[in-house]
């Protein structure tokens, strides 16, 4: 594992339209294969990124791991783009204004035992 700590932090801006959003870049983390890192939220969750040789686990199973600690997982379109989000489980009335605001739309849940296209827009 190899960390670059980005001092000062590089920002910029993203988001949607009227409502722009300030991001830090931090760090900058390079994993060897089999490395895996877990980031830890307020809520105690956890998400783990693994580097193969082949690529990365980007996520814990989503069916199962990622939905016992209290994380949702759907794909998202925005200006054509798609995004996988996970989103806390107490916070999805502010994930859904979040998604209006930045004019995106879920196109499926990815933990649900059925997986389907979402009807909202």
């Amino acid at each position: 594992m190899r960390l670059k700590k980005i001092d000062p932090p590089r920002v910029f801006k993203v988001g949607s339209f009227d409502s722009s959003i300030n991001l830090s870049h931090v760090i900058d983390l390079n994993l060897d294969p089999d490395e895996q890192v877990t980031l830890i939220g307020d809520n105690g969750g956890e998400f783990d990124i693994c580097r193969k040789s082949w690529g990365y686990y980007a996520t814990p199973s989503i069916n199962h791991r990622l939905k016992d600690f209290g994380y949702r997982t759907c794909i998202v379109e925005s200006s054509g783009r798609r995004y996988l989000h996970l989103v806390e489980q107490e916070k999805i009335n502010e994930y859904l204004k979040y998604l209006e605001e930045q004019r995106m739309k879920i196109l499926f849940w990815l933990d649900e035992d059925k997986i389907s296209i979402e009807e909202n827009g």
